[in-house]
């Protein structure tokens, strides 16, 4: 857990950082290089979720070694799963990434959301439900690792 107080933005109390991973934290079902480290360094602080729909069938093996539960969607509606999964957590205590239109409304509905665009994009509207943009999952998780850039990106 950390705690943090960004001017404009509110007191934040975070436990939780939920993530997609196809195009979050992937490109083509394989996992970028620096994510390992980051996710088991905030994993030191946040319980870590990876929620997917594995569409490369290649994130159990990708994620082997992280501290994380990862959660593996099925059927429809992935997006209403994924903020289903949140709300359950506290949202209030969720920071969440994503890339996805399936993604939207978990970004909208977490504490601080967070959108990511890789080598397949970022739809327009996880973007308009973020609160925040980045180029990748290393700036993202960067962010959580080092503070101070968060309340510099979200202080009014």
């Amino acid at each position: 857990m950390f705690e943090l107080d960004i001017p404009g933005f509110g007191f934040i109390r975070l436990e939780h950082l939920v993530s997609d991973f196809t195009g979050t934290l992937s490109v083509d079902g394989k996992l970028l290089p620096g994510v390992r480290e980051r996710l088991n360094k905030i994993a030191e602080f946040l319980h870590v979720h990876i929620l997917t729909a594995d569409t490369f069938g290649k994130a159990r093996e990708e994620l082997k070694g992280i501290n994380c539960e990862i959660h593996i969607l099925e059927g429809e509606n992935h997006d209403i799963q994924k903020e289903d999964y949140v709300k359950i957590l506290d949202a209030e205590r969720v920071v969440a990434l994503g890339n996805g239109n399936n993604d939207r409304r978990m970004l909208k509905t977490a504490k601080i959301g967070i959108a990511i665009c890789l080598n397949e994009g970022c739809s327009v509207d996880a973007i308009k439900s973020a609160d925040i943009f980045v180029n990748s999952p290393m700036d993202a998780l960067d962010l959580l690792i080092n503070l101070k850039r968060l309340k510099a990106t979200l202080r009014f």
